[in-house]
């Protein structure tokens, strides 16, 4: 069972301007949701959001470089707002949206702060297959 990490998603809230956060297994479950987000809409953008990082993975070598590295963070910006997608662990990603004048700044470090403070609290192993013997 995983522990109730709302605190921590609700914390990140504290920033001016963010508005919804969200840890998300990289599967596409939802792994735990701030209090000001309903479960229903959580599911349907922990799924989005794990699709999301997948393909930001996958567009690494535009950079153009023989290395890129790995991926740390994707930012969609809106007309209303920006939506931070970063690395939460293994297998585990912290979103969050945010107003459109949020200090993206502030927001991106108290995201690191959050998931740096964590560490394996919000980290989730791969799912094991239905009849797979561990």
């Amino acid at each position: 069972m995983n522990p109730d990490l709302s605190w921590v998603l609700n914390d990140l809230l504290q920033v001016p301007g963010a508005r919804h956060a969200i840890l998300v297994s990289a599967d596409g479950l939802l792994l735990a949701n701030s209090t000001d987000i309903g479960r229903d809409d959580a599911e349907t953008v922990a799924a989005a959001m794990s699709s999301m990082q997948s393909l930001s993975r996958a567009v690494a070598p535009f950079i153009g470089s023989q290395t890129p590295g790995y991926w740390r963070q994707t930012l969609l910006e809106y007309d209303g707002g920006w939506i931070f997608l970063i690395a939460a662990g293994s297998g585990a990603y912290l979103a969050a949206a945010a107003a459109a004048d949020v200090d993206m700044e502030a927001m991106s470090f108290r995201m690191q702060q959050q998931v740096g403070a964590l560490g394996k609290a919000m980290t989730t192993p791969p799912r094991q297959t239905a009849g797979s013997d561990a």
